[in-house]
C-alpha cells in the first residue's frame, strides 16, 4: 500500500458550512477555530453578540446572534444561516442547586437552551441536510448527565435529554447520509470553572488528582473529537456518546 505523506485523506471541511452554538465560550471558540483549520466557512453562534464577533474575527468565520431559548430567534437565525452542513450544538446554562431546593424557574431555563433549543434548530436544519445527501450533527452533553453530579440534577436530566435525541436522529437520517453523536466533557480547564475555584481554592486540584490522567480537559480536548465527528473520517460513527474525560469516565 503506498502511503499518502501528505496526511489523511478525508479530514478536510472545504466548502461546508457549519454552525456551533455558543460559539463564544471556551469549548464553543476552540470547535470554532478546529473546524475552520479544515476549510469550513463557520458561523459563531451565541447570544453574546460582542463575544461571537471577537471569534469570528479571530478565524474569518461569520457571527450571528441566537438566544436558544427563544423559538422565534431560532427560526430567526436559520433563515439568516442559509443552507448548514455541520450543527454543533454546543450551547448550555448550567446552574448549581441541590435538586430538592432548585428552582423551578430555573429548570426551565436549562430546558429551553439545553434541550429543547437543540430540537428547534435541528428540526430546522437537518431537512437541507437530507435534501443535499450529507450532514453532521454533534451534540456537546456533559460526563454529569452520565454518571450524576452533585448539584447538577436538573441539568444533568436536560443534557442526557440529548442523548435519547441524537441516537433516535442516527436512525431516522443514516439513509440520508447524516451522523448524530454525543461529545461529553468531563471536568474541563475553563474560565467558568476558574470562577468556581475562586470561591473555593484547591478546587481543580482536587478534581484533577481523582482524574486518571492527572490533569483537567482542555477546550482543545473536547474540539479534536467534535471536529473530527463532522468529517468524512468519521463517516461510520453516529449514534455513539463519546466522554472527553481523562479517564474519569469509561463505558
Amino acid at each position: 500500500m503506498e502511503v499518502n505523506r501528505a496526511g489523511m485523506a478525508g479530514l478536510g471541511l472545504s466548502g461546508r458550512t457549519a454552525v456551533v452554538t455558543g460559539g463564544a465560550g471556551a469549548i464553543g471558540a476552540a470547535v470554532c477555530a478546529d473546524l475552520a483549520a479544515l476549510g469550513a466557512r463557520v458561523i459563531v453562534a451565541d447570544v453574546d453578540e460582542r463575544g461571537a464577533e471577537k471569534v469570528a474575527a479571530a478565524l474569518g468565520g461569520e457571527p450571528l446572534t441566537v438566544d436558544l431559548a427563544e423559538p422565534a430567534s431560532i427560526e430567526e437565525f436559520c433563515a439568516r444561516a442559509g443552507p448548514v452542513d455541520i450543527a454543533v450544538h454546543n450551547a448550555g446554562v448550567s446552574i448549581l442547586a441541590p435538586f430538592t431546593r432548585g428552582d423551578p424557574d430555573d429548570w426551565e431555563l436549562m430546558w429551553r437552551v439545553n434541550l429543547r433549543g437543540p430540537m428547534l434548530l435541528t428540526r430546522l436544519l437537518l431537512p437541507g441536510m437530507a435534501e443535499r445527501g450529507w450532514g453532521r450533527l454533534v451534540f456537546v452533553s456533559s460526563d454529569g448527565a452520565r454518571a450524576g453530579s452533585g448539584g447538577e440534577g436538573a441539568y444533568a436530566a436536560t443534557k442526557a435529554g440529548l442523548f435519547g435525541l441524537a441516537k433516535t436522529l442516527a436512525r431516522e437520517a443514516a439513509r440520508h447520509n447524516v451522523t448524530s453523536n454525543v461529545v461529553c466533557p468531563g471536568p474541563t480547564d475553563t474560565p467558568m470553572l476558574r470562577r468556581i475555584e475562586s470561591a473555593e481554592p484547591g478546587l481543580v486540584a482536587r478534581i484533577a488528582k481523582g482524574i486518571p490522567l492527572r490533569r483537567l480537559g482542555t477546550p482543545a480536548d473536547v474540539a479534536g473529537l467534535v471536529a473530527y465527528l463532522c468529517t468524512d473520517r468519521a463517516a461510520y460513527i453516529t449514534g455513539q456518546i463519546l466522554s472527553v474525560s481523562g479517564g474519569i469516565t469509561m463505558a
